[in-house]
């Protein structure tokens, strides 16, 4: 952790004696945690970065990283590996690269499954994410790529968590490029223990805990929780809002084609329709080049649902990721050390009722020193405990604060989106197409150079002799659809469209 926070120890004797010799006694009735392991022996254990030991200076319980500083850690990429590996079995790749290691490795889901819990047995007190969930059959395509942004997002943020990002399972997750990643990870973790029983504060965490912990971390649950809630309806609404641009650039491409076909349309004109033929040729000059103009806004909308996706929606999974794996860190605290906890309070007074009922009864001397040594233990066991208490307390105070570190990112995101936005509206008025200009046809031939209306009727159209006038539309504040007159021949006069794209307007097609 930034600052030395946490420093591991390969066979520091504080509280792991008690811990190795007691807890063993309480897990016979107290329920295992979700990933638990064997504990390990205090004499085996050893720490991978044994140069990272020295204790930290100042308050080891505050948090001085910063979002720059934890953006800066790791940039890690997943990529999918095209087709399928396995011969029987079908299973799918990711390429996954590290700018901190320079590396590039092979991994499959399963991979990401055993680091997932290698973590929990090493940091269960700490912020572990967590991934997405496996389909055994039908994984489809569209399924695959939302997996696949999300072991991104689980493997950026563990890869910048402070004390994930110095442990030797995340170096090689991303490093290691052997044959079994899977053994070499679960070969790391053998006889170490867990952060608790590494940690040299562990045993002094009360100490640096202020005197009103456990109305803190309620009070910081419930706002995380409805900070939580919001982003969730907001992460919602923008992955609508992606879609619907999206689903629009597609429209408005269809809508550009069968333009572009009409325009084209080669069926010879009937005889008794000769006399308005040059009607019919201008008005599909017109279409055609008016077809150009929806492919480019179908390819704006397109990047800027596309850009919106990444920048905005994907960013805000990431947060509530985050905030997710806060959550349930809270569930593991309360449901975890503190069950365990009253698990072993509860045992050690039954313990205590039977030994007075030995001393009443006056049993063997043999029974009454078995129970007294039972008693000692459970002590030790209670004591453990507590102390694992106050050492999960430390460390949700700390998870808290990396929380907040986050919290600048939401400006972020909520800013890119802002800009998109505004940027998308702009691209839309794009200025009058070539057809529009002078020395081209006017409102596909509705209209003359002399201002005489011809026979598709515009004859409210008022302009001078020679000068020409072209007619587009656009929307008011209201969202109703207002022409436009734009003056053409004695200077061109392009209008600023700020909420729809050039389209022709005419009076026969309902356009008012």
């Amino acid at each position: 952790m930034t600052g030395g926070v946490m420093d591991r120890l390969p066979g520091e004797a504080g509280a792991a004696p008690v811990a190795a010799a007691a807890e063993a006694e309480v897990d016979e009735e107290a329920d295992p945690p979700a990933a638990d392991s064997p504990t390990p022996q205090v004499s085996q254990r050893r720490d991978p970065h044994p140069s990272r030991m020295q204790m930290p200076q100042g308050n080891p319980l505050l948090l001085s990283c910063t979002l720059q500083e934890l953006l800066a850690r790791d940039t890690v990429q997943v990529e999918l590996i095209p087709g399928k590996k396995g011969l029987f079995l079908k299973h799918v790749e990711y390429e996954v690269s590290s700018q901190r290691f320079k590396s590039s490795v092979y991994r499959r889901y399963n991979d990401f499954v055993v680091f997932h819990e290698m973590l929990l047995q090493k940091f269960p007190y700490r912020m572990v994410p967590a991934l997405p969930p496996k389909r055994v059959l039908g994984a489809d395509r569209e399924f695959i790529e939302a997996r696949r942004r999300a072991l991104r997002r689980f493997i950026n943020l563990v890869a910048r968590h402070p004390p994930f990002s110095e442990d030797v399972a995340l170096r090689l997750f991303l490093s290691f490029s052997g044959p079994d990643v899977q053994n070499k990870l679960k070969e790391s973790a053998q006889c170490v223990g867990d952060e608790f029983m590494n940690c040299k504060l562990a045993p002094r965490a009360k100490d640096f805990l202020p005197a009103d912990i456990q109305t803190q971390f309620a009070v910081s649950r419930e706002l995380i929780r409805n900070i939580y809630n919001s982003f969730h309806k907001l992460r919602d609404r923008a992955e609508r809002i992606a879609s619907r641009a999206i689903d629009n650039a597609a429209d408005l491409l269809i809508f550009g084609k069968e333009l572009s076909a009409l325009g084209s349309d080669t069926t010879p004109l009937p005889s008794w329709a000769s006399l308005n033929s040059s009607t019919w040729g201008s008005l599909k000059q017109a279409l055609k080049g008016l077809s150009v103009e929806f492919a480019l806004l179908a390819d704006k909308a397109a990047q800027q649902g596309k850009q919106e996706e990444n920048d905005v929606v994907e960013k805000l999974n990431l947060f509530l990721d985050l905030l997710q794996s806060y959550k349930d860190l809270c569930e593991r605290h309360e449901k975890g050390v503190l069950h365990k906890h009253q698990r072993a309070l509860h045992k050690y007074s039954l313990m205590k009722r039977q030994m007075l009922s030995a001393a009443v009864q006056s049993r063997e001397p043999e029974s009454v020193e078995q129970l007294e040594s039972r008693i000692v233990e459970q002590e030790n066991a209670i004591q453990t405990m507590e102390l694992r208490s106050y050492f999960s307390l430390y460390c949700l105070h700390q998870e808290t604060q990396l929380v907040h570190a986050y919290l600048p990112l939401t400006s972020h995101i909520l800013g890119a989106f802002v800009n998109s936005q505004i940027q998308g509206h702009k691209e839309v008025g794009l200025p009058a197409p070539a057809w529009a200009l002078p020395g081209s046809l006017a409102l596909a031939g509705l209209v003359n150079c002399q201002g005489r209306a011809t026979s598709w009727g515009a004859q409210d159209l008022e302009t001078s002799p020679g000068h020409s006038c072209c007619l587009t539309c656009t929307l008011n504040s209201s969202g109703r659809v207002v022409p436009l007159i734009h003056g053409v021949g004695g200077g061109v006069q392009r209008e600023t469209m700020k909420e729809a794209a050039f389209l022709l307007s005419w009076r026969n097609f309902g356009v008012r």
